[in-house]
């Protein structure tokens, strides 16, 4: 049985409504899964920093430089602009903020900020009772 005339070129039309929407989901999913990871990678600098600033005898800034270091080997181009921050630091406790942004699949379009931090108690001796 042959189709009427008039039905002709519908899935092209129908393909040409559609396809934007499909290309704009498969944008979405891979800015959501960029500014993920990003967000993983500064989380895993600023626990990284806690750890190393919590050691006995050891300090904040020893926590940033540890922090900067974990950066500079895994974030490459997944967290633009990062920066460490110790502040909120006490004798008792360290804190390591790190803050940067997801990078934009959109030109011109600013990527999402990224704030992750870490905090525990400092190591230190103390004495029984």
């Amino acid at each position: 049985m042959r189709r009427p005339l008039d039905d002709r070129g519908d899935s092209s039309i129908q393909m040409a409504i559609v396809f934007p929407f499909v290309i704009l989901l498969t944008i979405a999913v891979v800015q959501v899964s960029l500014w993920y990871y990003a967000r993983n990678v500064a989380l895993t600098a600023a626990r990284e920093g806690v750890a190393a600033a919590r050691v006995y005898e050891s300090g904040p800034d020893a926590g940033a430089a540890r922090a900067k270091d974990v950066l500079g080997r895994i974030a490459g181009n997944s967290l633009l602009g990062p920066t460490v921050s110790t502040g909120g630091s006490s004798a008792e406790r360290v804190r390591v903020q790190v803050s940067g942004s997801a990078p934009s699949l959109l030109p011109g379009v600013p990527g999402l900020t990224i704030t992750q931090s870490a905090s525990g108690p400092v190591e230190r001796w103390t004495t029984g009772g």
